[in-house]
């Protein structure tokens, strides 16, 4: 632990949840100023937990980036929705994230979720520059009957840079008080190799066509890290010989285009060069088969 004498310091766990899409890797960008989560206009892009640290004034508070809550019966799907849950047992209070255009019955469907938890939550009206000021209204009267299950409600924006400090300042009050838990410069406790990861699998979820993505993976064989060049050797995974075909592309142009996003980002995200070795191998129904699964990264 990273012990920071004060009493008036806070430290705790924020778990971040909500629908696939809900704007929660975006939110968790925005309020730590730099790109750490995936983000995607594709569903269900996050697999996995990960922790995102954001200082506030005297207040450490660790985010956790959650796949979006949705049931279905694959076994990845499976895996995404512990993590989900695994969040919410774990933390000291639960952002709930609703768009502004939702009904409210994924909140009604969140709240039979918690039932037996004893976190508190507060609920994050996102995407409010989507509809019209009288609807924002509406919505925020249609939450009110609710009242006695959250803690607050803050209509949040990131398009128009609206609530972050509402937001911050309304966790911080949630928060027990502790010593930090991390050191402070630290914004993320997640290791390279998972960060370039997700930084390569943002990139085929964002240049290549729907068919490929929800099938695709990344295995990273290994990093040789230098002070100024990180050489970086992975493989995309997908399930059958055609989608090796389309990331590959006509003449390799797939595979190229999805290389250089890639690189970019990860050269911005460790302000070095990056060499990045990249191919495609096929496995039949690894989002399927556990083993398969668990090499790809994902614990049960």
């Amino acid at each position: 632990m990273f012990n920071k004498e004060d009493k008036e310091t806070r430290s705790g766990f924020v778990a971040v949840v909500g629908r696939p899409n809900a704007g929660k890797s975006t939110l968790l960008n925005h309020l730590a100023g730099e790109k750490l989560a995936m983000v995607s206009k594709k569903a269900q892009a996050t697999r996995k937990r990960m922790n995102i640290i954001v200082m506030h004034g005297k207040t450490q508070i660790i985010f956790v980036d959650t796949p979006g809550l949705h049931e279905k019966e694959k076994l990845l799907n499976q895996f995404m929705m512990e993590e989900a849950l695994k969040a919410i047992g774990d933390s000291d209070l639960i952002l709930f994230l609703a768009p502004a255009s939702d009904s409210v019955d994924e909140y009604v469907k969140f709240l039979s979720l918690i039932e037996n938890r004893t976190a508190a939550h507060l609920i994050i009206l996102t995407k409010m520059d989507t509809i019209p000021q009288e609807k924002l209204l509406n919505k925020l009267g249609e939450y009110q009957k609710y009242q006695d299950y959250f803690e607050a409600i803050i209509p949040f924006s990131v398009k128009k840079k609206v609530g972050k400090e509402a937001l911050l300042n309304e966790i911080s009050r949630h928060l027990p008080q502790h010593p930090w838990l991390f050191d402070p410069e630290l914004m993320t406790t997640e290791n390279i190799r998972d960060i370039y990861k997700e930084l390569i699998r943002e990139s085929i979820f964002e240049n290549l066509s729907d068919e490929i993505p929800y099938e695709s993976d990344v295995l990273i064989s290994r990093i040789e890290e230098s002070e100024v060049l990180d050489r970086v050797y992975a493989t995309i995974v997908v399930e059958k010989e055609m989608q090796k075909r389309m990331i590959v592309g006509r003449k390799g142009e797939g595979i190229k285009r999805v290389g250089i996003v890639a690189r970019k980002v990860m050269e911005n995200f460790s302000q070095k060069k990056i060499f990045l070795d990249l191919h495609v191998a096929v496995r039949k129904g690894w989002s399927k088969n556990r083993a398969s699964l668990e090499e790809l990264g994902y614990q049960f």
